[in-house]
């Protein structure tokens, strides 16, 4: 952030209390009530459940950086009934024991106290694998399941994913006793498509992907979230307002919600309850979204930047041309 937009926003009155909202309508948490279906969103909700519900075994949701995979994850939570135990793993970085020990612990078949004892901690893998077994057979009887969501998951070590191929495997006749969601950027399906872990790769029977709003959405989204804040009548953001901000953000919720948050601040300070385009501007440049959109265009479309390129290409290709005439 630049140091006048800081100091400008820091004079300022919290937006929130300007603007009548309850809460932050664009904070960054991975709030379930400000998650907007747009078709992409609610075709990988509706997948998600209808892939659970079916106890299938393995389910793998990607998408780009900010795209809101971890919300989606958190309203599916949220929709399940009490039959379902859960488990949402935020640290990929585990080893295949401690993973073992945290979904013991979400699914309260160990406390947090036994673990630092002792007791559990110098458990073996098979003993930890052979206890997690045995809850989820116990849910048989009363048509009960076990779901384990792993986000971040294109960071998991490649033992990590053999235990959870392993794991996979805990079924009865008749269905799996865990359903694995695997929630990941959009190279998670590079890391499931090397070789080494094939036989994983093929227990997975559902690939849903995110990706980023329209146009159309965007403003579909941004209403959505001022609805939820309770806010949506004292402020809104105009039609060149909404293009600045999706040109910039590229459709992407995070950046959306982070040049709202900032514009709304600087809304405060002018005391308006429409936001305008410049707005938007000085939000982009404060946040520094601007000046990495146009280096990256300088780079790739500047003229500057191809004249000397181009001129190098023509004239090997006039020296090619010229020496083939020679050897004619």
């Amino acid at each position: 952030m630049s140091l006048t937009l800081a100091a400008t926003i820091q004079e300022a009155p919290q937006y929130e209390e300007f603007y009548g909202f309850v809460q932050s309508p664009f904070t960054l948490a991975p709030d379930p009530r400000f998650l907007y279906l747009s078709e992409s969103h609610d075709g990988a909700l509706q997948l998600l459940l209808q892939s659970i519900r079916r106890k299938e075994g393995i389910i793998v949701l990607t998408g780009d950086i900010g795209t809101g995979k971890t919300t989606v994850c958190r309203s599916v939570l949220e929709r399940l009934d009490m039959t379902s135990f859960t488990s949402l793993l935020l640290n990929p970085f585990l080893s295949v024991e401690e993973m073992l020990r945290e979904i013991l612990l979400d699914f309260g078949v160990v406390s947090r106290e036994a673990v630092r004892s002792g007791r559990v901690g110098a458990a073996t893998k098979h003993d930890l694998v052979s206890t997690l077994h045995e809850f989820l057979i116990s849910l048989v009887p009363i048509g009960g399941t076990g779901i384990l969501m792993i986000d971040e998951a294109q960071h998991l070590s490649p033992q990590v994913l053999e235990e959870l191929r392993v794991i996979s495997n805990l079924e009865t006749n008749q269905s799996k006793l865990l359903q694995i969601v695997l929630v990941g950027q959009l190279n998670l399906l590079e890391v499931l498509a090397a070789p080494e872990l094939r036989q994983l790769d093929q227990r997975i029977s559902l690939r849903a992907t995110l990706t980023p709003l329209t146009r159309t959405d965007l403003e579909a989204y941004i209403g959505h979230r001022l609805s939820v804040a309770r806010g949506s009548s004292s402020v809104n953001f105009d039609s060149q307002a909404l293009d600045a901000i999706h040109a910039t953000s590229e459709g992407v919720p995070r950046v959306i919600n982070l040049l709202c948050d900032r514009a709304l601040m600087l809304g405060a300070r002018d005391g308006i309850s429409v936001i305008p385009e410049d707005i938007i501007t000085e939000a982009a440049d404060g946040l520094g979204l601007r000046a990495a959109r146009a280096r990256t265009w300088s780079w790739f479309q500047g003229p500057r930047r191809w004249i000397p390129i181009v001129a190098t290409i023509l004239a090997l290709l006039a020296t090619l041309a010229a020496l083939t005439r020679v050897s004619i």
